[in-house]
Formats: C-alpha cells, structure tokens, sequence
C-alpha cells in the first residue's frame, strides 16, 4: 500500500474541520478535487474512511486511525525537511507569510533586501490578508509564518499551537485633516466631536480604537468604515474626519494629513507567528532576525518576550 502525503494532508484537514468544504478552503482546492482525493485515499486504503452525516462528513474508525497516523507522518516529513536544511552547507527554502500593507510597505523592503544579501537561498513570498485572518492561516499550513498585532487595550487570542517571536512596538497617533489640532498632541475625549474614518468593529484594529474612545467616555461618530488604512488617510486628506494611524502607517500618509501625538499613549505589539512544530525553523529564525533589524533601524525595536494573555 503507497499512501499519498497530499491526500493525507486532505484528511488531516477533514479531521480537523468536519466539513469537505472547509477542508478545501484551508488547503486552497475546490472542494470536488479535496472530494476526489479522498475517494481515491479509500481506493488506496481498500477500506472505508468516511461517513456522510447531513452535510458533514464523519471518520469511521478506520478512518480516525489513519488521521492519528497522517498527523505523525506529517509531522516526520517536516522533521526531515527540516534535518536536511541544517545538515546543508547552506539553507535553500521557499516560505510564505501573511502581511498586512504597512508591514508590507514599512518593514519588509529593507528585510527582504538584507536577507536576500546574506541568504540568497531563502525566499520570502508574501501574501496580503487581514491581520486577525494570518494567525488561523499559519495554523492551518497555508502560511508559513504571519504578522500579527497585539494592542495595549486589546490583545489577540492565542492558539496554543503558534510560537511567536516580537518584532516591533508601535505607538499610535491621531491622523487629522492639516490645521484640524493645532497643538503638539491630543487626547482621545478632544476628538469626540469630529468624525471618524475607521475600519469595521470585526477587525482587530476596528475594535481596539472603539475600546480605546469608549474607556475615554465617548461612541465616536463614524461617518466612513474602510478597511484600508491608505484609503482612511486619503479621506482624512480630503477633510471627511479623523483617525488613528500606527509607526509603520506613517509610511502611507498622503499630504494634506496632520499626525499628532495622543496624550493618553496607545502602543501595539507586531510580532512573528508560526508552527510550533515547523519544518524550516533555522529559515524562520533568520527572517525574523532580518525584520528585527529593519524595525529596530527604524526605532520600533522590541526584544523582550511577550506576555501572553
């Protein structure tokens, strides 16, 4: 019997998540070709591995074996992988990582150009998603590491599968139409009668500003809910009201926008998030050494573990 890895990893995933459909989604395949692949697993298998339950689908036994079996051999082929990187002479491998565009813009340019001088054998692709969606991506294989964010007033949940590694701390400040605030700071309460541009209240960054301005005693007025942190900055060029902007979203700030210091600090925490059990530690480990320097290069350095919550 010859067992395939790629439709082992298929019924890993159904294991994990019941469904054909999500299977698939985590993975990046239709859901007919996960389905297919899964028909021919019990071909190859001679047995039955699945049951259809309603729109679920549920292991037999059998199939419960062999998913306890897929996650050791998995995790052995990671392993090995990972043997072979450190055994030679230099490391050679292909990774994947979740980013958000001011982490994008602001912090990987200078990395990756580093690395690429000191380690050519390590290739970095990027992937944009939204910064509370890279967390389950990197849990579930589609990345191989991701940027995540912690704020002050609101850290993230952690999976304990993920290791992470701090990156940067960031401070936050108002992002305001030029002349709006005259003075050389601002409060949050001296804001509350402007208009606000934020993203939505499901985002990470969305909820936090909400916390933020509800702990200092207002509901800010949101007149625009944009995702995009360049498109916010591109409406507070226009006048359309205010917002909160990070460090490394300095980077996009259009004309026409004033950034005031906050009196009442707000601060968040960029970190690393990967497989506790990766394959390709000794590459990780030299990325995330490469986007320490870039952010401590640009004064947002940060080496102290973070606490988790």
């Amino acid at each position: 019997m010859e067992l395939s890895l790629p439709r082992l990893r298929m019924l890993r995933e159904l294991h994990r998540r019941g469904t054909i459909t999500a299977a698939a989604t985590a993975l990046h395949y239709t859901a007919s070709a996960v389905s297919q692949q899964l028909a021919q697993l019990e071909r190859d298998v001679g047995a039955k591995l699945f049951e259809r339950l309603g729109r679920r689908v549920q292991l037999t036994d059998l199939g419960v074996l062999l998913a306890d079996h897929a996650e050791e051999i998995l995790t052995s082929v990671e392993r090995a992988t990972l043997a072979l990187e450190e055994a030679s002479e230099s490391i050679s491998v292909r990774l994947t990582a979740g980013v958000w565009a001011s982490v994008a813009s602001g912090l990987l340019p200078a990395a990756l150009t580093a690395l690429a001088t000191t380690h050519p054998g390590i290739e970095v692709r990027t992937r944009e998603l939204a910064p509370e969606d890279t967390a389950g991506a990197v849990r579930d294989g589609a990345l191989d590491f991701s940027f995540v964010i912690d704020y002050a007033n609101y850290p993230m949940p952690w999976d304990p599968g993920l290791e992470r590694a701090v990156i940067a701390v960031e401070r936050l400040y108002a992002a305001v139409p030029a002349g709006a605030v005259p003075a050389a700071s601002v409060t949050l309460p001296e804001l509350a009668d402007h208009p606000w541009i934020l993203p939505g209240s499901r985002s990470h960054f969305g909820h936090a500003a909400r916390l933020a301005c509800q702990s200092n005693g207002f509901e800010p007025r949101i007149n625009h809910e944009v995702e995009e942190q360049s498109t916010a900055l591109a409406m507070v060029s226009a006048g359309l009201g205010v917002t909160l902007v990070s460090d490394l979203g300095l980077a996009l700030r259009p004309p026409g926008v004033d950034v005031v210091a906050l009196g009442d600090a707000l601060t968040r925490t960029v970190s690393v998030a990967y497989r506790t059990r990766s394959a390709r530690r000794s590459a990780l480990h030299l990325v995330i050494d490469a986007v320490r320097t870039a952010a401590a290069e640009k004064g947002l350095g940060a080496h102290a573990p973070l606490a988790l919550p």
